[in-house]
């Protein structure tokens, strides 16, 4: 009798495997490693928005009520954007009801080519970054022009 033997397949493991095998395509595994490691985060803490303002213009908002300035902070490397929160060891406090979650968190957001970071501010507890398009010259399409024989 066969025994069938079933096994998960390891995905971040088999795309490492072809990324030895190929030349020319980091940065795409690099993309799907990335989208591996965003899939272990915790659920949607903090919650967040991301708004199209237009063509080329984005921003990134998290929520981070509850955080003080000291305890927020926002890193870009890789084109990935890292938003950390960690806050300082309180005193101990006897909560009758605890509805207002402020847990430490890291939320990372990969950013597609040509995306730059032009600022971050808080307002009414919400940070906002801000995102800008800007594609270079050399990427931009071109006209070719043809020329017809006689």
């Amino acid at each position: 009798m066969t025994q069938l033997e079933i096994r998960t397949l390891d995905l971040p493991a088999f795309v490492n495997q072809i990324h030895r095998q190929t030349i020319g395509f980091d940065n795409l595994f690099d993309q799907l490693n990335r989208t591996f490691a965003n899939n272990k985060s915790d659920g949607n803490y903090p919650p967040h928005n991301v708004v199209k303002i237009d063509d080329t213009h984005y921003v990134i908002e998290v929520a981070v009520s509850g955080f003080s300035e000291k305890e927020v902070d926002v890193e870009l490397k890789d084109n990935v954007l890292t938003v950390k929160g960690e806050q300082a060891e309180k005193a101990e406090v006897e909560y009758l009801h605890k509805g207002i979650s402020t847990r430490n968190f890291v939320r990372t957001f990969p950013l597609a080519e040509h995306i730059e970071v032009r600022g971050a501010t808080v307002k009414n507890g919400i940070l906002s970054i801000a995102l800008e398009k800007v594609v270079p010259e050399e990427d931009k399409p071109k006209k070719i022009q043809i020329t017809f024989a006689k």
